[in-house]
């Protein structure tokens, strides 16, 4: 009897690489040894699609699948395509309604719309490396004039705990949001999660449901950690996130991602 390939769903920060955005030599060999053995490991992140592809050029992934844009965004991994990859689903929202609530409520919110595959739209410049690809600055006007995947709020000045307050506050309606480690907000369409696309690539590589794992440390990890058979929080993740888990690794800093995947073999 062969060892069955899992479905292996991974978060990028905080989870492979630091926050720093640091990629430990341990993990990357654990990565590579995974794929190698057959096991389909997905990329699943917040990110867009031009701050993902580097990430999975680092990792040495060709082929497969990636969910970018929390869900929003999937692509399909070919070394033989002229860009490596093509988008097999997109999913969109009209922002204009949260939009003009979070203008009204966060006036001094940086704000940005994902500009697919060329990087975003933005209100006025985020700080340096935090957003892929080239930022355009534009009228507010025109970030509410066409259909988004994803909208990104960031505060730079403000408290994590105060900007999660504040947002909590305000009620988002209609749309799928999740807070980040910082004063960050990223807004999907309803129902779109890192879960809801990755259900998707399940089916479409025939994985059994009860093969999926799937390893984060963020917020927006949630509904994939449940959504996976085997839901695996990073040792540096909120308690929320390590509460919606099936068990705890250790911290990215201990290179917590290592023994996740060596229990695959």
């Amino acid at each position: 009897m062969t060892d069955p390939a899992y479905l292996v769903a991974l978060d990028v920060d905080g989870t492979i690489l630091t926050h720093g955005g640091e990629l430990s030599p341990a993990v990357g060999a654990a990565i590579a040894r995974a794929a190698s053995l057959g096991h389909h490991v997905v990329i699943a992140t917040g990110r867009s699609i031009v701050a993902t592809t580097p990430i999975v050029e680092m990792l040495g992934l060709t082929t497969g699948y990636a969910v970018c844009s929390n869900g929003a965004v999937t692509i399909r991994l070919d070394p033989e395509l002229p860009k490596g990859y093509e988008v097999v689903e997109t999913v969109t929202f009209d922002p204009r309604r949260v939009l003009s609530l979070l203008r009204e409520e966060l006036p001094t919110a940086l704000v940005a719309v994902e500009d697919l595959g060329v990087g975003f739209r933005v209100s006025s410049p985020f700080p340096d490396g935090e957003l892929g690809g080239q930022q355009s600055v534009v009228p507010f006007d025109e970030l509410l004039a066409h259909p988004a995947t994803r909208v990104t709020l960031r505060m730079p000045d403000a408290s994590p705990e105060d900007f999660m307050a504040r947002v909590e506050s305000i009620g988002l309606h209609e749309v799928a949001y999740a807070v980040g480690w910082t004063a960050w907000l990223d807004i999907n369409p309803e129902g779109v999660s890192k879960a809801s696309a990755l259900e998707l690539v399940r089916r479409r590589l025939g994985v059994e449901p009860w093969a999926t794992v799937a390893v984060g440390d963020q917020r927006n990890d949630i509904e994939m950690l449940r959504w996976a058979a085997r839901g695996v929080a990073m040792g540096n993740a909120p308690d929320e996130v390590k509460a919606a888990a099936n068990e705890v690794a250790a911290s990215v800093q201990a290179d917590g991602l290592v023994g996740v995947l060596a229990s695959l073999v």
